[in-house]
């Protein structure tokens, strides 16, 4: 298997007449969890559609275990969760994953393994409307998971979900990583750094650090992911 489950140089991405994203370079290792940290509106959504090869007005390379982002031989290799569920909510649990896993051509069986792999089990002939909202979270991750995709793309897969939820889910990811697959996870919650094997630190449209979150710590020379964030900040403006 490829150590690189994403290669990304030179990425420029514009809307309207302003652009977003500034001649971005960077890879997603296959096995490992890869964190995308920023503010809100720094362009971590733009960056993974980019990824996922549904972003228009891309430029650049962007290429998705071996292939040009968006081709259609990657679409059941990936696995994509948006931050809006995009389960049916008069659909129970089991009949939403049922579902997609015809639209993907995916063996009935794999509906119970990816129900199970969230935890989820208990509540699988639930009404998805009925769900906490971090039941429908894990709901949409089991739809992702169908399939055992080689690269996972989460964008801010633990919104508004409790911590000990996150922990789970957390858990969930490394797990898949574990297996093989390349996992990119966006959040703007620093204090989800510590849980990625990789980060990559975003601010307004720039990669501003790219390593182990030991790593840039250690460069910032400070212990925390937060001021080494400030630090790197206040570093570029001097």
């Amino acid at each position: 298997m490829m150590n690189n489950a994403v290669e990304v140089s030179g990425l420029v991405v514009v809307r309207g007449r302003r652009e977003v994203l500034h001649g971005l370079d960077f890879i997603v290792p296959a096995g490992e969890v890869t964190g995308l940290l920023g503010p809100s509106g720094c362009g971590k959504s733009t960056l993974i559609r980019a990824v996922v090869g549904v972003q228009a007005r891309v430029s650049g390379s962007v290429r998705v275990l071996g292939e040009p982002a968006g081709s259609r031989s990657l679409r059941d290799r990936i696995g994509y969760v948006t931050q809006a569920p995009s389960v049916y909510d008069d659909l129970s649990v089991t009949e939403n994953v049922a579902f997609f896993a015809r639209v993907l051509g995916v063996d009935r069986a794999e509906v119970e393994r990816c129900i199970a792999a969230v935890d989820l089990g208990d509540h699988a002939d639930q009404v998805v409307a009925r769900l906490s909202g971090g039941q429908r979270s894990r709901a949409n991750l089991a739809v992702a998971l169908l399939g055992s995709p080689d690269l996972l793309v989460l964008d801010e897969p633990t919104v508004g979900l409790d911590p000990v939820l996150r922990e789970v889910l957390w858990g969930t990811f490394h797990r898949l990583a574990d297996a093989g697959a390349a996992v990119l996870v966006s959040s703007h919650v620093m204090d989800e750094a510590e849980r990625c094997d990789r980060l990559m630190l975003m601010r307004d449209g720039v990669i501003i650090a790219d390593g182990s979150p030991t790593a840039i710590k250690e460069k910032a020379g400070v212990d925390d992911i937060e001021q080494a964030f400030l630090a790197i900040v206040r570093g570029e403006a001097a």
